[in-house]
């Protein structure tokens, strides 16, 4: 099998099959083989640690690369944390309400929703979601005193999504995840950079990492990385930098990628 590999996965859409909510047992023995032939295999997400918690369930990793680089943990080590100081986080707050947008801020112990209702459906949706999981904190998105990495918002017609973006765009990264749903990374961070503390870390080159993943918020590491695999299913920006294109997670893409990258035996 050659030298130590580290492999590090998306979650949604990628690792996980976003319709049964479970990570296929194909892709479950593939990532345990991998791990038994000496590889290393991490989760690197957009969700934050707490988020992360029904695939910890499910799967067995070496590490969570969380919110976008901004929290990684590496068996029982805080390999690196960083939250939105106080002062930039009353000025999202703020933003927020100035421009009629709405979203939720994302904690590596909980997520902040606003107590009011939000006119939009989607993000009632995460909201529920998030509830039904047990990760909707009790501090809402208007109270003080608590922290988070990053956070996602939703734009409307009465929202004036130009003034937003502008009023953040010196500290954050604005991703369009696409129906008007984007994610608000801190500058400085992104699936990339967690991926290099990784590697420096355990010493291991960027010739020996592989990631999967399928979309928009999977760019960065896509067009840091030399071995990239993309989903079946998958957002078109991706496929310039794809060096391997799989199956669909229904289709057991990611045993198959890694059975025809030799990461495992085949047949394993």
């Amino acid at each position: 099998m050659g030298s130590r590999k580290a492999l590090f996965f998306d979650v949604d859409g990628t690792l996980l099959d976003e319709h049964s909510k479970k990570i296929p047992e194909s892709a479950i023995r593939a990532v345990q083989e991998a791990r038994r032939f000496g590889h290393l295999a991490f989760i690197n997400s957009g969700r934050t640690f707490c988020l992360l918690e029904p695939i910890r369930r499910q799967i067995e990793m070496d590490g969570y690369l969380c919110g976008c680089g901004t929290h990684i943990i590496l068996g029982e080590r805080e390999l690196y944390a960083r939250a939105v100081p106080p002062e930039t986080a009353l000025h999202i707050k703020e933003a927020l309400k100035r421009y009629q947008v709405e979203g939720v801020l994302e904690g590596r112990d909980g997520c902040h929703f606003s107590r009011e209702r939000s006119r939009m459906p989607q993000l009632e949706r995460m909201r529920s979601d998030i509830q039904e999981l047990g990760y909707a904190s009790a501090a809402a998105l208007e109270d003080e005193g608590y922290e988070f990495d990053k956070f996602c918002c939703i734009t409307d017609s009465h929202s004036d999504q130009k003034g937003f973006f502008q009023s953040l765009e010196a500290e954050f990264q604005i991703i369009d995840r696409g129906h008007d749903f984007w994610e608000c990374v801190p500058k400085g961070h992104s699936k990339a950079t967690g991926l290099q503390k990784v590697l420096d870390y355990y010493g291991i080159s960027l010739e020996d990492a592989y990631v999967f993943g399928d979309s928009t918020n999977d760019l960065p590491m896509f067009t840091y990385a030399k071995n990239t695999i993309l989903m079946g299913h998958h957002d078109l920006e991706l496929e310039p930098y794809a060096s391997f294109t799989t199956r669909t997670v229904e289709d057991d893409g990611i045993a198959y990628a890694m059975e025809a990258l030799g990461l495992i035996s085949r047949g394993a």
